[in-house]
């Protein structure tokens, strides 16, 4: 707790620290701080949204937030990126980077394109969404009798709504299983973490818990980073977030094709959804999966609604918290 209370006072530079002290006491319920160009100092915690004073108090009143202004924005991306601006350009043109703690920094602003199409750079940027990372470790303990079958990792598609604990699922996933469980000897485990929320590399260093036997190809697109952890790492299993694409599910075959096991979310409410999705129909035809693991909420609170096999038939309606 202390630790992570320094983290995030160290996202700001020496003299606004004293603004953000009564902030970062209270980092375990700590999930987003938003700042925009003149607007509100916005405060998320347990889901609920609070307001930051100019005397650094929470608020739920509006009139008592303070505003931020472009000299307070500037200053802190100066000093996350420890005043060489130049140095970060490659996360900035992303539009997120990772800092110490795996804690991770939205950027918007004027977006300079090349070419017309890729984006070389944002200028002007004006809002700033610090996520803070929280690693909830076992949240993936009571899944894992469905998710091997004679010591082998089954391919597992976790399907979730946006916000219901997926990233905390696949992470928590990745790590038994490199480090070997009840069920299975620990793998050698391939993570594409393209939006470096899973690892939360910081200097190429993981900042979870990500097990002993993983390997991480940071900010690197999914299809890509799939073939090259094949090629370079051989791993058993390969891990990634968020299917998006045709490129991606192709990509994904082409993984099972070579003889690894997959772990995968997708943002979906159901089944049905996924099914619906023009780019995953060939998927679930071939039922290249052979688990499907559900999130949902339930009374505010992130759970696994129900775990299903390659035929669609329900495992278990587990109703286990998964954050």
């Amino acid at each position: 707790m202390e630790m992570q209370k320094e983290e995030i006072l160290h996202i700001f530079p020496d003299f606004m620290r004293p603004r953000w002290e009564k902030v970062a006491e209270r980092a375990d319920r700590l999930q987003e701080i938003r700042l925009r160009i003149g607007q509100p100092v916005t405060v998320l915690m347990n889901h609920k949204e609070k307001f930051l004073s100019e005397r650094g108090e929470l608020t739920d009143e509006i009139s008592y937030a303070g505003r931020s202004d472009e000299k307070e924005l500037e200053a802190i991306l100066t000093h996350i990126c420890h005043y060489s601006i130049y140095a970060f350009a490659d996360e900035i043109r992303q539009g997120f980077m990772t800092i110490r703690g795996g804690h991770r920094i939205g950027l918007s602003g004027q977006v300079i394109l090349e070419d017309g199409e890729r984006i070389r750079n944002i200028k002007y940027i004006r809002y700033l969404n610090i996520r803070i990372a929280h690693e909830v470790k076992g949240v993936s303990d009571k899944t894992l009798p469905f998710l091997y079958n004679q010591g082998e990792v089954l391919n597992t598609l976790i399907i979730s709504p946006p916000g219901c604990g997926k990233t905390t699922m696949l992470r928590d996933l990745v790590r038994n299983i490199s480090g070997g469980t009840a069920y299975g000897r620990g793998r050698n485990v391939g993570l594409v973490d393209e939006r470096s929320e899973i690892a939360g590399s910081y200097l190429g260093i993981p900042q979870n818990d990500i097990g002993i036997r993983t390997d991480v190809m940071d900010a690197c697109p999914k299809r890509e980073g799939m073939m090259m952890l094949i090629r370079s790492m051989a791993p058993d299993v390969l891990a990634v977030d968020e299917l998006g694409n045709a490129e991606d599910v192709e990509a994904m075959h082409r993984a099972v094709r070579c003889g690894c096991k997959m772990l995968a979310t997708i943002h979906s409410y159901s089944l049905e959804e996924v099914s619906r999705k023009s780019y995953m129909r060939t998927v679930m035809e071939e039922r290249l999966f052979d688990r499907y693991l559900l999130l949902g909420k339930k009374n505010s609170k992130c759970i696994v609604t129900g775990i299903y096999d390659r035929e669609r038939k329900l495992c278990s309606n587990l109703q286990e918290s998964c954050c």
